[in-house]
């Protein structure tokens, strides 16, 4: 029997996050938990809106983290080892506005040639919804209280905290547009 691309993909990420790193599996469980709720407005795409939802953090994998920038690191080892679907390896490796944290770090033109934005909102939107929406522990949680989260564990100096805060409008507005295509598909948050 050959596996679907949610099954494939989540046999992937906790070979690499489970033993290594249990709390960012956890997050990347809860991530695909709320993915899984987003069916009506991923469509067709939605395994695809799956695999990226559990893979999103692959990156962080202690072998796998070669440059320090777990969505580069993530989508390079879906692309290279596994020859992984285009459209997953770019949801990846821009997940959660990451082309400005890639700024922060010297990186932007990297992650845009190597990586270029997947052009379709409504995946984009929903993937930063299901991570942005997810405690570090898989806890569904608002967009606002995560942010607060990550600027509380890095600090607002820092370059992480220099990048949530650029990125927290954003956020907000892509969360409200997921909310919105699901009270449209009937299914309120």
């Amino acid at each position: 029997m050959t596996e679907t691309l949610p099954q494939w993909a989540r046999r992937i990420a906790e070979q690499e996050l489970a033993d290594t790193l249990p709390r960012r599996w956890s997050h990347s469980q809860g991530v695909t938990r709320q993915a899984e709720q987003l069916a009506a407005v991923a469509g067709p795409d939605d395994g695809l809106l799956v695999a990226a939802a559990v893979l999103h953090d692959v990156g962080y994998a202690p072998r796998l983290a070669l440059t320090g920038f777990h969505p580069i690191d993530g989508a390079r080892f879906l692309r290279d080892e596994h020859r992984a679907d285009t459209r997953l390896v770019r949801l990846v490796a821009n997940h959660s506005l990451a082309l400005l944290e890639a700024e922060e770090r010297g990186l932007r033109e990297a992650l845009e040639r190597e990586f270029p934005m997947l052009d379709d909102q409504v995946l984009v939107d929903a993937l930063i919804f299901c991570d942005m929406t997810t405690t570090p522990d898989g806890k569904p949680t608002r967009s606002r209280g995560r942010v607060a989260e990550i600027l509380a564990r890095y600090g607002a100096d820092a370059l992480v905290g220099r990048f949530i805060q650029r990125a927290q409008p954003e956020i907000e507005a892509a969360v409200a547009r997921t909310e919105d295509r699901l009270a449209a598909a009937g299914q309120p948050r």
